[in-house]
């Protein structure tokens, strides 16, 4: 069913992991959809390889961290598309170290990706939704801003600023038709995760009480539907998809 056909979708860190898997999701439901990322080879492999999903996909080179950076690549966008329905703010890096070994450039590049970043691109892109009177915006938080990690003061911080900016952005553009979700996931299989030692991944399984880590696509199926009319009257909230870990 292609419920998301013509929609114009932006996935940032959409390269690899979770943001290629929501990429693919869309594409399946007839978006077109736009990925960004910092890396033109990563994003051209991408590009090629779902073209056999859908040949509406396409990839922008952009450094989410510089609002100018990212004003121009909305400008452009509008101009060749016409409108922008979607957004997805999945980019983010970590960069781990027990708070008193923590450089201020560990901290602030974190900062500067993850919180940031979602912010450039929100306020950008939602200015064109409020002038369409509606759009569809998910936030990949993650359960550590919720619940905190030893050896992420970034990243928590990061990612629970991700929620509460999720909630007074949501009361914000309610008026004009656009719903604002986060999504925190737990566990999730990809090349970030897989760097983490095999004792790190034990004590995390540990945790999570359906003893299973979770999928990319399992994700991006939640992102499809707070991008879709099933989700209508949903917004400001985040939504933790983790195997029951918090």
């Amino acid at each position: 069913m292609k419920n998301l056909l013509e929609k114009v979708a932006i996935v940032t860190g959409a390269a690899r992991g979770i943001g290629k898997s929501i990429a693919q999701a869309l594409l399946e439901l007839g978006a077109q959809v736009i990925i960004i990322d910092l890396n033109q080879e990563e994003i051209d492999k991408t590009v090629e390889e779902l073209t056999k999903v859908n040949e509406n996909i396409f990839g922008y080179v952009c450094d989410i961290t510089s609002i100018k950076t990212v004003g121009k690549m909305v400008k452009s966008i509008s101009k060749d598309f016409g409108s922008i329905d979607i957004l997805i703010n999945n980019a983010g890096i970590t960069s781990d170290k027990l708070l008193i070994r923590m450089k201020q450039s560990d901290w602030q590049k974190v900062i500067d990706v993850n919180l940031t970043g979602t912010y450039n691109c929100t306020q950008k892109i939602s200015r064109i939704m409020m002038k369409q009177r509606s759009g569809k915006i998910v936030n990949i938080s993650s359960i550590i801003g919720i619940m905190g990690n030893a050896g992420q003061a970034n990243y928590a911080a990061s990612k629970g600023g991700i929620i509460a900016f999720t909630k007074s952005v949501a009361k914000e553009l309610a008026p004009r038709g656009i719903n604002v979700n986060a999504i925190a996931p737990g566990f999730i299989k990809t090349k970030m995760t897989d760097k983490l030692s095999d004792g790190v991944k034990e004590e995390y399984l540990a945790q999570i009480p359906m003893k299973k880590f979770g999928t990319p696509s399992e994700v991006a199926d939640l992102a499809i539907f707070l991008c879709s009319k099933n989700s209508e009257y949903i917004t400001g909230q985040t939504i933790a998809i983790d195997g029951g870990m918090v």
